[in-house]
């Protein structure tokens, strides 16, 4: 890991299955990034296929059902990434599987439990399988809606666990940053919870609002034109695609349903304080809201020349990675990069470079209540691209 060139790409023979507007953007941003990378797209509408060659996105296509796409996967191939919804995810396992196909797999779904379960029980070596998420999209779909800087500045969830083999996430880890994403490194049982709060209950809110402006349009016809700046801005997400939508809340139902109760409660709590002239109360929940609102970053964007390496030597076992990811991210750490120095068959000493961001002093606690031993080295952008 620690000895690939620079200009070498993390995977030189990627497939893309679904080149929707996320597939069809991951491609587009790979092969911008590193042209020399081969990347076959499969989906199932030929103009799409036509599509990915004309914008040179994919340096060849495939139908699934295509004999092209099982040899593909079978001469070298050694990355997967299921870019499809999650109810179509399993054929597509299950062909990986039946082709004894060896390399690592990911996905871009807005829920994990359902394709992690189908994972674990369909593929031949489900260590293998490091479910995503990349939190950025379109109000467009499809391929006419992707674009290579859709992922500049996003987040991206990679949800490592024990029996991961620990060079997977330093892989994943280059691939995405280079994409301009930002991993953050979060439990797989934990995901589908922490997403519904961030965007799934915001995106059926959003739907809400229009509905409610809809309603009394034909009163005010002035209303529509009218529900410009913050309105607008507030509801852009409910133009996305309505049968993903659906698909994705019943694939998070039980999560959906919490987090939609919860803001049936906060909401109550703005109506009582106006039913009871309680502007005290009323005015603390804008105060609270507005509070949290102001201290989110303005950009996601740290200092460059403020960066720190953390060293933690380490016994070279499973799911050790993905326990020292996870802690950084729990403290919001961001880690720019990460790299395995390996010392002996069983020993490691494992590399994070941090940005400016999150809780260093938590981050240290944390590992050093989790057994380990940590070093801290303060780095400028200068020194790090030497490291």
């Amino acid at each position: 890991m620690a000895d690939r060139n620079d200009n070498e790409p993390c995977f030189s023979r990627i497939a893309v299955i679904g080149f929707g507007l996320i597939g069809a953007s991951f491609a587009a941003a790979v092969r911008q990034r590193w042209p020399q990378t081969e990347l076959l797209a499969v989906d199932v509408d030929d103009a799409t296929l036509q599509s990915a060659l004309s914008h040179g996105w994919a340096t060849a296509v495939a139908r699934p059902e295509s004999p092209e796409f099982k040899r593909y996967v079978q001469e070298g191939c050694d990355l997967v990434m299921i870019a499809t919804p999650v109810g179509a995810a399993e054929g597509y396992l299950k062909s990986l599987a039946a082709w004894g196909y060896g390399g690592i797999v990911t996905d871009v779904g807005s829920t994990k439990a359902r394709i992690s379960a189908i994972a674990a029980d369909v593929l031949p070596h489900p260590e293998n399988y490091v479910p995503g998420h990349p939190m950025a999209g379109s109000e467009k779909s499809g391929i006419a809606g992707a674009r290579p800087d859709l992922f500049k500045g996003a987040h991206w969830i990679l949800c490592p666990d024990a029996a991961m083999p620990a060079e997977h996430f330093p892989r994943l880890h280059e691939l995405v940053t280079s994409l301009g994403a930002r991993v953050v490194a979060l439990p797989r049982e934990d995901h589908d919870a922490a997403v519904a709060v961030v965007s799934h209950v915001p995106h059926f809110v959003a739907s809400s609002l229009v509905q409610l402006a809809h309603r009394h349009a034909d009163e005010q016809q002035a209303l529509m034109r009218l529900a410009a700046g913050g309105f607008k801005d507030t509801t852009r997400i409910a133009a996305g695609s309505p049968e993903l939508w659906c698909g994705i809340a019943f694939d998070n139902k039980e999560a959906l349903l919490a987090g939609l109760a919860e803001m049936q409660q906060i909401i109550g709590q703005f109506a009582d304080a106006l039913n009871h002239d309680d502007k005290a109360a009323l005015t603390g929940l804008l105060a609270d809201a507005a509070e949290v609102r102001r201290a989110l970053p303005a950009a996601w964007v740290p200092s460059t020349e403020r960066l720190l390496e953390v060293r933690i030597p380490m016994e070279d076992r499973p799911g050790v990675v993905a326990e020292v990811t996870t802690v950084a991210s729990s403290v919001g750490c961001n880690i720019q990069s990460i790299e395995i120095d390996h010392v002996t068959e069983d020993s490691a000493v494992l590399s994070l470079i941090l940005t400016d961001e999150g809780d260093v002093g938590k981050l240290s606690v944390h590992l050093i209540n989790a057994g380990f031993s940590v070093s801290f080295n303060p780095l400028t952008a200068k020194e790090h691209a030497h490291v």
